[in-house]
């Protein structure tokens, strides 16, 4: 795909699944054939215990299942390896590789996505950093955490109140942290086009029910 398809792919994107290689005891693969059968259009492979070997064959496998659905496919922190295993895009946090350093290991190709937690840090993104830089522009950006989440220990919690915020600026974003079918509603009452859900899929029974559960939410709200 060109990088203005991919851009085109998340800005359709409603319902976007996070996880390990092994949630809840199964293959991501599994995981993620039954929750893209569910609903899920996008895809991120965050595990920070996986060795750079396991992480560059699961994702060659998982762009197998993103090609024949159209799902968009993204690395977790590791451009390098994003690259090489065939991912869409890369996403890394405040704490990580800066993203004008990240476009510049995936080229021009892959998507860079950047997590933001504060007013300030959504509007930098949106302004390509203290110095104005476009290649230091994500393509996208995450907002959050909304709830708190064993995920992202140590980051607090900011509720929905810049989901709004996040509206008013030019990046496309998704809203994370702590999303679940009781709390979805106030996520899409606040204004977010897409949300990102990590155990409440990852970990439940069923992937495709629980997918389906929470993309039935977003679509009646659209």
């Amino acid at each position: 795909m060109t990088p203005e398809e991919r851009r085109a792919r998340f800005a359709a994107v409603h319902l976007y699944l996070v996880a390990p290689l092994a949630p809840n005891g199964r293959t991501l693969l599994d995981v993620a054939t039954h929750a893209i059968a569910g609903g899920v259009d996008a895809l991120q492979l965050r595990d920070k215990t996986a060795t750079d070997e396991e992480i560059v064959v699961a994702l060659r496998g998982l762009r197998q299942l993103c090609d024949i659905t159209g799902t968009l496919l993204v690395l977790n922190d590791r451009p390098d390896l994003a690259a090489a295993g065939g991912a869409d895009a890369v996403h890394v946090g405040q704490d990580d590789l800066a993203v004008a350093d990240a476009r510049a290991i995936v080229g021009d190709d892959l998507l860079v996505g950047l997590s933001t937690h504060s007013a300030e840090q959504i509007d930098l993104a949106n302004a390509g950093g203290p110095d104005g830089d476009p290649r230091a522009t994500p393509d996208h950006i995450g907002v959050g955490p909304i709830h708190a989440t064993p995920t992202k220990e140590g980051t607090a919690p900011i509720g929905t109140g810049l989901i709004g915020h996040a509206a008013a600026g030019d990046l496309p974003f998704v809203a994370i942290g702590g999303i679940d079918a009781t709390t979805i509603g106030a996520v899409l009452r606040a204004g977010a086009p897409r949300v990102a859900v990590v155990r409440a899929i990852a970990d439940a029974d069923d992937p495709r029910a629980a997918a389906a559960l929470l993309r039935g939410a977003i679509d009646a709200r659209r």
